[in-house]
């Protein structure tokens, strides 16, 4: 894939709860004040992306994922959802859905895609093709800046998307079962090819917390950190957007913002 100067495709990871979803949607809120354009992907399967962009709660309601669109699945795989046996399209024609996917808030436009199932523990099934399809061919076929909001696995990035991604971003939280996702998804992100991975912090108390983390996570280099803050549990509760919740949390991500287009640094925290 052709270098397109401002435009970027980052995934960001790690272990339920840890703010991945949070920093997605800053990101996005960022890079589309940039003047960017902005996909945002909801690759997870318990979708809350679109609340955290501030999206109506009824307007969410509305939209199927794409993984439960079983007519679209069936036209473009060959084969029904939930049919057994059969043949099926591996690689199907994806490159006319984003624009009957999305939804759009605020110059942000956003795809809600449903749980890819991991190869090694769900089904080789039509949803699963459509999926990686159309993750792959947004990561390495449009011009637009695209933001995966995963799950911890990475299974579903496969090694071509996997190609196109500029930046993997692990989101930790001071804890142990969050340190270790983080190893292990750094093997995994080894195994499928990405070159670039960083670690942003998240729910810091005090300086004690990035040290741990840092100490924890050796050879893994730092992008950045935010405090612990009950103004998110305010937004969710409210159904506002993060940055209208927590304004310097948009300040903090514009300050780490160098570093998700630049090569990453040495393992170092300010």
């Amino acid at each position: 894939m052709d270098e397109v100067p401002g435009v970027s495709k980052i995934a960001i990871t790690g272990k339920g709860g840890v703010g991945k979803t949070t920093l997605c949607a800053l990101l996005a809120r960022a890079m589309a004040l940039d003047g960017q354009r902005v996909i945002a992907i909801d690759a997870d399967p318990d979708p809350n992306l679109g609340h955290a962009l501030g999206f109506r709660r009824d307007t969410l309601q509305r939209v199927k994922p794409l993984s439960e669109m079983k007519d679209i699945i069936e036209e473009r795989t060959g084969a029904r959802p939930g049919s057994l046996g059969g043949w099926f399209a591996l690689n199907p024609r994806v490159d006319d859905l984003p624009e009957r996917l999305w939804i759009e808030r605020e110059g942000i436009r956003l795809i809600i895609m449903g749980g890819i199932k991991a190869g090694g523990a769900g089904c080789a099934c039509p949803e699963t093709a459509i999926l990686k399809a159309l993750l792959s061919h947004l990561v390495l076929e449009r011009h637009d800046t695209v933001l995966v909001d995963m799950e911890a696995g990475l299974e579903p990035l496969g090694r071509g998307a996997a190609s196109g991604v500029g930046l993997l971003v692990v989101v930790v939280e001071p804890g142990i079962r969050s340190i270790n996702t983080a190893l292990r998804i750094r093997e995994l992100s080894k195994d499928i090819g990405i070159q670039r991975v960083g670690v942003v912090a998240n729910k810091i108390r005090a300086e004690a917390d990035l040290r741990w983390i840092e100490s924890s996570l050796e050879g893994m280099s730092i992008l950045g950190w935010f405090p612990y803050d009950n103004g998110l549990v305010d937004a969710d509760r409210d159904g506002v957007a993060v940055w209208e919740a927590c304004p310097s949390f948009l300040a903090r991500v514009e300050e780490m913002k160098p570093l998700f287009f630049s090569p990453v640094p040495n393992n170092r925290m300010g």
